[in-house]
């Protein structure tokens, strides 16, 4: 039998990947909001996004519940718009909403997959474009009113349905790949290309998930350390 490769095994576990997502989106974080000159913080940052929405994919295979896991996805973004906005002082959706809405498509498209019947069917490809008019459209529509953005945008929602319907590792690598192409031309920043890096880890995934049950805790950790580090930029001014 034909002994698997370094890549094929892979050594990180979906833990272990969270957790350098969570270094990495804290770093980034402390540069947008602390030390927006100190670019060295936001490329370290590049690589939380693709990570997390690749166990975003990941997660939606593996859950017991798809009901219970986006309504809990949804929760956290109501609670999380609320303190962004608040802080912010605009509409821009926190990735929670972005993620929500990836697994809103992905249960649609899965739906329609298994059942293979128009009514899937349509209402999937329905939610497509609804989704394709809310994120690309809504925004510029109503920038003379209010600053309204999707964090990662239409490509990064789609991002984890690619990603869920990749198949097999290399293919789900390539796609995430190709996905985040149009969010760094969008995105108009050099930095933002710094995000292929990701794939490295990615690649080195072992579709395990550790020992430890982790699963609620970038749920909590992503609110609190906004707050956190939003309280030190208030005091630091």
């Amino acid at each position: 039998m034909e002994k698997e490769g370094f890549i094929e095994k892979g050594i990180l576990t979906s833990n272990m990947l969270k957790i350098i997502a969570l270094i990495t989106m804290t770093i980034d974080h402390i540069g947008y909001f602390l030390y927006p000159d100190v670019l060295w913080l936001r490329i370290v940052g590049r690589l939380a996004f693709p990570i997390f929405a690749y166990l975003i994919a990941e997660g939606c295979r593996y859950t017991r519940s798809k009901k219970k896991h986006i309504i809990t996805m949804v929760a956290f973004a109501l609670v999380c718009q609320v303190i962004m906005s608040i802080a912010m002082g605009n509409l821009m959706m926190n990735i929670f909403v972005t993620f929500a809405i990836s697994e809103a498509l992905i249960f649609a498209f899965d739906r329609a997959v298994k059942r293979k019947n128009a009514p899937s069917i349509i209402l999937a490809i329905s939610m497509l474009v609804g989704v394709a008019l809310l994120m690309l459209l809504l925004p510029h529509l109503l920038k003379d009113i209010v600053t309204l953005d999707f964090e990662y945008g239409f490509f990064g929602a789609i991002l984890p349905l690619l990603v869920y319907f990749g198949g097999n590792k290399m293919t789900k690598l390539f796609l995430c790949g190709v996905a985040l192409v149009p969010i760094c031309i969008m995105t108009k920043g050099d930095i933002q290309w710094f995000c292929f890096f990701a794939l490295i880890p990615l690649a080195l995934y072992n579709e395990k998930r550790g020992k430890l049950n982790l699963k609620y805790l970038f749920y909590f950790y992503y609110p609190l350390h906004i707050v956190i580090i939003l309280l030190i930029s208030i005091i630091l001014r």
